[in-house]
């Protein structure tokens, strides 16, 4: 059966992920325009950078949980051969959505991070339009976390599935050739 120490440990990390993906979220990077004490310029003033550091936390601990569920099921290509049947039908769906989902996760997760830490370092002159101080969008970092959640649930039941599938092999134990000892 599945072991239940790998799922705790997946699934703790997984939480944490999501919570730091969701933190990040609540805590993206506002800007506003300011402008200089000459009145001359105008510029960007960004806020708190800490989502940034929340989003890669999140990356590297979803990460993390998906090396060791990798690692658990030697990435389905190695180790003993599963039994046919429904276990492993759902075990090659479950795989294949799982890395779907982590990809996702992971792309909106540093896609956010690194966007929320690229602040416009330049002026304007005050005739001119106002800079252009960009920020996140609103729902990258939840998009993430969205994901993160898809890719918990799915990796569960992956290694579960993996794991009864593996464990129900029967190898066959007699002798492979074509009988032929009664025709002599």
């Amino acid at each position: 059966m599945a072991s239940k120490l790998i799922l705790i440990a997946v699934f703790i990390l997984d939480v944490i992920a999501f919570g730091l993906a969701v933190a990040a979220e609540q805590r993206r990077s506002t800007a506003k325009i300011v402008q200089d004490s000459e009145v001359e310029h105008n510029y960007c003033v960004y806020d708190s950078d800490i989502s940034t550091g929340y989003g890669v936390g999140a990356f590297l601990f979803l990460m993390v949980s998906q090396v060791i569920i990798m690692a658990a099921s030697r990435c389905f290509c190695c180790g003993k051969p599963l039994s046919p049947g429904g276990s492993r039908a759902w075990a090659v769906i479950l795989f294949i959505a799982c890395w779907v989902f982590f990809f996702i996760a992971e792309v909106c997760l540093l896609a956010g991070s690194v966007k929320n830490a690229y602040h416009t370092k330049y002026r304007t002159i005050f005739s001119e339009n106002p800079p252009s101080c960009e920020t996140v969008r609103k729902g990258v970092f939840g998009a993430g976390a969205a994901f993160i959640f898809f890719t918990a649930i799915v990796s569960e039941f992956f290694y579960t599935c993996y794991s009864r599938a593996r464990e129900s092999f029967q190898p066959y134990d007699r002798e492979t050739g074509v009988g032929l000892g009664a025709y002599k």
